[in-house]
């Protein structure tokens, strides 16, 4: 009632012309501002401290499995791949064999066209012969030189017998002298027939010699061509699957150089390997024995199994990205799986039962309270870093915030274990089985810091 009567003492002032002077209006109306300032601050500070209950979500710490993995993608490939190829040029006269054709070991599975290799092989065996009559020609001169020694021999003893007889008679004057040196003369022209037949024999000996090793050298040719005849006829090296031909029947083939592959065999589809790249970071906890799963995109809603056979340590470079061949053996009985699909791999590095968890948004999660008072100082480590990695090391340090008995968000410090990416595994610190974590502020933004001003950006910062 005041008021109104105050605004109509007012008029009536201003009806008389009381309040007709410019100044007087202007305080009256700095007054009037003034107040609905003064009213509109207290009803802000009053509206700001009912927002600035903060509303916290939390999650109870449980018990319960923690797995540490090492992620990759890999290839599945048969554990024996075979590649049959042709040692010999020509034609492809016929193919035994298809795509997924099941082949057994000596199995003919491809024909090179043989008539040029069976010309070689006629051509040789002619060699051959021709060889081994030579061989018979140079025995048969042996045995007549060995013949013309024995007559030599003859001849310088008969000689030698009548030179001697002759010997006595010249010097008693019985003979001639010219009757002694025919007889010297022909036993000199028999040993010299001796020394020339044993020459021919030593002669007939290395011609002898000489044949048997162009036989041996013919025969050697005989076996070439004829085993190059043979390698016309492809046949299978393996039991198994042929998963890729590479000819047709009329190609040529050229083996100049290298064997050409004709056909892709797999000894065993129902033993597989998946060849996954795992990188540098995460090699170093990979071991034989370990467990893993994987999922191709043929069939995205089963998971398969296998262990690791092999870590190769042949590094596998790519633009500067190093990674390493993990070999994983998978059973495939039931031949779902093909050679050549891609595999999506979880390998288990460790794994825990009934061990306290937390989820990682827990270890990421910051108060603005304690947001606002890093920002004043050095910026400290960030909870989040202490789940980058999954490497199952113990004595990780991290923080959880909890909340108090007044409602307010209170650190704790815990020991970490191995993390999943999801959860990670809590070793000791001030967390109980039951208790709570903080995993969000549920607050707005408008309310943690007050709501705006009605009168201006300025008021109640």
């Amino acid at each position: 009632m005041k008021g109104f009567r105050f605004a109509s003492s007012l008029e009536r002032r201003e009806r008389k012309g009381e309040m007709g002077s410019p100044r007087k209006k202007y305080l009256w109306g700095i007054v009037i501002i003034f107040v609905l300032l003064v009213g509109g601050f207290f009803l802000y500070q009053v509206i700001a401290q009912k927002g600035s209950n903060q509303k916290f979500r939390v999650v109870k710490v449980e018990r319960g499995e923690v797995d540490s993995i090492v992620t990759a993608t890999g290839t599945i490939n048969p554990v024996v791949n075979v590649l049959v190829g042709s040692q010999v040029s020509g034609t492809i006269k016929a193919l035994y064999a298809d795509f997924n054709s099941q082949v057994k070991e000596g199995q003919i599975i491809a024909q090179i066209d043989p008539a040029l290799f069976q010309a070689q092989v006629d051509q040789a065996k002619a060699n051959v012969l021709n060889t081994q009559a030579n061989l018979l020609n140079a025995r048969a001169n042996l045995e007549n030189a060995k013949a013309n020694l024995v007559k030599a021999e003859v001849a310088v003893v008969d000689t030698k017998r009548t030179l001697d007889r002759n010997q006595p008679l010249v010097e008693k004057k019985v003979i001639a002298q010219a009757t002694m040196d025919t007889a010297q003369t022909n036993y000199d022209t028999a040993v010299a027939q001796q020394e020339s037949a044993k020459a021919q024999i030593e002669s007939a000996k290395s011609q002898v010699e000489s044949s048997k090793a162009q036989v041996e050298q013919s025969k050697a040719a005989l076996n070439l061509a004829e085993t190059n005849l043979r390698y016309t006829t492809i046949r299978s090296p393996v039991n198994g699957t042929v998963i890729s031909r590479n000819v047709d029947v009329g190609q040529t083939v050229a083996a100049s150089l290298q064997a050409p592959t004709l056909f892709t065999i797999a000894k065993d589809l129902t033993r597989l390997q998946v060849d996954t790249n795992v990188s540098e970071a995460d090699v170093g906890r990979v071991t034989v024995g370990q467990d893993s799963t994987f999922t191709v995109d043929a069939y995205p809603g089963r998971i398969f199994r296998g262990k690791v056979s092999e870590v190769r340590n042949a590094p596998i470079t790519i633009q500067n990205v190093v990674t390493y061949d993990v070999v994983i053996l998978v059973s495939n009985k039931d031949l779902k799986l093909k050679p050549g699909m891609t595999a999506n791999v979880s390998i288990m590095i460790a794994h825990r039962e009934g061990v306290l968890k937390i989820p990682n948004a827990a270890l990421r999660f910051r108060p603005s309270s304690a947001r606002k008072e890093s920002g004043k100082g050095s910026s400290p480590k960030k909870s989040g870093d202490q789940v980058k990695s999954t490497d199952g090391d113990q004595g990780r340090p991290g923080r959880v915030w909890g909340l108090s008995a007044e409602g307010k968000p209170v650190p704790k410090s815990i020991v970490l274990g191995i993390t999943d990416g999801t959860f990670s595994e809590v070793i000791s610190g001030d967390l109980q089985e039951g208790g709570e974590v903080i995993v969000e502020e549920t607050s707005d933004k408008k309310t943690q810091g007050g709501p705006a001003s009605p009168f201006g950006r300025g008021i109640g910062r």
